[in-house]
Parts: structure tokens; sequence; C-alpha cells
């Protein structure tokens, strides 16, 4: 091949590579469909949640009018008991003696009695016949009655030890269910120690805390039949509280206050948990968006907001205020008008061209809202 054949093809060769080397042009960006609402603003009613437990109204705290050694206990924690029902007895050992003792003392008292007054009567004949003078009989008739009083004490003594000795068993006076149990057989227990917490039959109440700036709010409830909603975790379904009783002073470790709430006859568990709901104010200009709506940029809660226009969006940064269900209300960033869009957020970028896929018009029914939740963190745009 000779010389200018052979830089011909060169040419051409390096012609074809750096032809292939050269940069493709990219793709044209599809266009995005997205879901979008028209906001709007409505009235709503802001309501306060606070976590809630079913009690009895009233719960005692049984335990034994004497001292001794716990001997056995019949009841178990959750067990329910009778009117009458033994829930634990005492080794009355000590107790039985004092008692035979007693009797045996009522007994002395009452032989001693008889010789007096049959000595009195004796005294009084011989008085009556003149051999004997008036202070003689004085004093049998003042040793009659000492021993009249010591029979009194005698008696009164008999009918303490046999109370004492009675004592020895802790009977249930009203129908409940055993929520604690703070004795076990084998302990020496004092007069008075508890042994078994007792929740009596009857009204429940809901007791919740709430901070110090809502106790205004829950004393103006006092007495206000349906004033509170309550629902129970789980199954259950709500039902209208009364409240009826808010503590003067705070609790010295949590500085809440201790709230009571009457249920009447509802059907609830013992001890179950449950939310209380107390509604506030209603509220004007509340604008709610679905949950979908809202995302993070740039460590900043935004919306997405189309303009018609161009047919472009952008990220409008708001505040959000408070969580009800799958929506949240929007404090500040967006106004009345605005096109927001809920779905699609994921995959867009400031000036991106959109086409909207369904339009629809923003509810501006009232809702409660939980002022109190947590308002869960948005998802962050992509």
């Amino acid at each position: 091949m000779n010389k200018p054949l052979f830089v011909a093809a060169v040419i051409s060769l390096s012609a074809l590579g750096l032809a292939g080397c050269a940069k493709k042009e990219a793709p044209p960006e599809p266009v995005r469909a997205v879901r979008t609402v028209t906001v709007s603003s409505g009235e709503t009613v802001a309501a306060h949640e606070y976590a809630a437990e079913i009690r009895a109204r009233t719960e005692s705290r049984l335990g034994f009018r004497v001292g001794g050694k716990l001997q056995s206990r019949s009841v178990n924690l959750g067990d329910s008991v009778k009117a009458g029902q033994v829930l634990a007895q005492l080794d009355g050992q000590d107790l039985r003696l004092g008692q035979e003792a007693a009797r045996a003392a009522l007994a002395a008292a009452q032989t001693n009695l008889d010789q007096v007054t049959a000595d009195y009567k004796r005294f009084k004949e011989l008085r009556d016949q003149g051999f004997i003078g008036a202070a003689e009989l004085e004093r049998r008739d003042t040793a009659m009655k000492t021993a009249r009083a010591q029979l009194d004490q005698a008696k009164a003594q008999a009918s303490v030890q046999g109370n004492q000795a009675g004592y020895a068993s802790l009977v249930a006076e009203v129908a409940g269910v055993v929520t604690a149990v703070e004795a076990e057989p084998g302990q020496v227990v004092g007069a008075g120690t508890p042994v078994v917490r007792l929740a009596h039959d009857g009204p429940r109440d809901a007791v919740f805390s709430v901070p110090e700036d809502r106790i205004g709010a829950l004393r103006q409830l006092i007495g206000k039949a349906g004033g509170v909603m309550l629902l129970p975790w789980g199954d259950g379904q709500p039902v209208k509280a009364t409240v009826r009783e808010v503590a003067a002073a705070a609790d010295p470790v949590t500085r809440t206050f201790l709230v009571k709430a009457d249920l009447g006859n509802a059907a609830v568990r013992l001890g179950q948990s449950a939310n209380v709901s107390v509604p506030g104010p209603a509220v004007a200009g509340v604008i709610r968006l679905p949950l979908t709506a809202v995302g993070e940029t740039k460590g900043q809660t935004v919306v997405w907001l189309l303009d018609r226009g161009t047919m472009t969006v952008r990220s409008q940064p708001v505040v959000v205020a408070g969580a009800d269900g799958n929506s949240v209300v929007i404090g500040q960033g967006v106004k009345p008008g605005d096109e927001v869009v809920v779905a699609g957020t994921h995959v867009l970028t400031a000036g991106l061209k959109v086409k909207p896929f369904v339009e629809t018009q923003v509810a501006s029914a009232s809702k409660v809202i939980p002022a109190s939740a947590s308002v869960p963190a948005p998802a962050a745009s992509r």
C-alpha cells in the first residue's frame, strides 16, 4: 500500500472513532401526572386527648385490725369476691387464749358479785333486827356496788377479746375484684397493714392527668353531663363521661393534676386503657390537607404547589399545626385557592413540568383535631 492511501485510511478511522465517542443527547424528561387538591378553609373544633385508666369509684386497701402471723390467703390478683367472703386468716392462737382469759375473769366477777349480794341481804336483815349499825350496812352496800362495776368491766373486756379473736379473719365487706396483693402467708403483719386491695363493684371512673394550663377548662366541665368523650383502646365503643373531680394540688413528681370522670354504667373493664377527648373552642379559617401532601426538603416541611399557567410545580415551606387521622392542619404557608399536589410528590423537583391527574376540592367539614397529639414526621421527598 502506498503512503497516500495509508494516510487516508488512518484519517478515516480516526474520524469514525471520534464520532463514536461523541456524547449522545439525553431524552426529554417525561411529563409527570400528579393529583392535586384546591385549598379551602373551614371551621373545626380543637380537642385535647389524654391517656386514661378505668378504675373503680371506690378502692379499699384491706388489712387486719390486729397484728399477727399471716397463716393463709385465699384470694389472688384478679379474683372476684363476694360480700362476707374470707380473704385471709391470721394465726389466732394468742387471740383465743386472750378470749378464754377474759371469759374466766368474767366468771370470777360474776361469782364475786353473787357472794357480795348475798352478804348484803344477810346484813340488811341484821340491821332490821338492830344487831348491827347503819355504817356496817353501808359498807356492805358499797362492796356490792363495787362488785357489780367489776362485773360490767369484765363483760366489756370479754367482748373486746371476742372481737379480737374474730379479727383474725379478714372478711370482704362488699363484692369486688382484687386489684393488688400486698402480703404473703408466713409474713408477720401489724394492725392495719394492707394485705389485699379491693376494687368495689359499682360505678367506674376514667382517671387521667392534665397539665396546669388545662385545669381551668376542666373545672368548667365539672358536673356537665357528657362533657368529655372516652374511647377505650382495643375493642369498645366511645362513651360519654362526666367530669366529677379535679385535684386541688399537682402531683409532686409529674406536676400534673389528676382528673376523674364518671362513666356511669358503661360496659368497660376494670384497668382498661382509654383516650379521653376534651373538646376546645371552635376555630375558624383552618386549612386541612392530606398527609400525603406534606414532605420534607432540606430540613423544612414543604408542600408542592401547581402553577396552572406554566403547569410547573414549586416547593412551599409550611408550618404544621396538628394532625387529625390521615390529615394535617396547616398553620402557615398556604392560603385558600392554592392548588397543592397530594400524590406523586416523591418524584417532583422545582420547575418540573406536570399534568393533572385528578382534581378535587378539599372538604371543609368540621372535625375534631387532637391538639395534644404528636404530629408524625412527614416522609422525606426524594
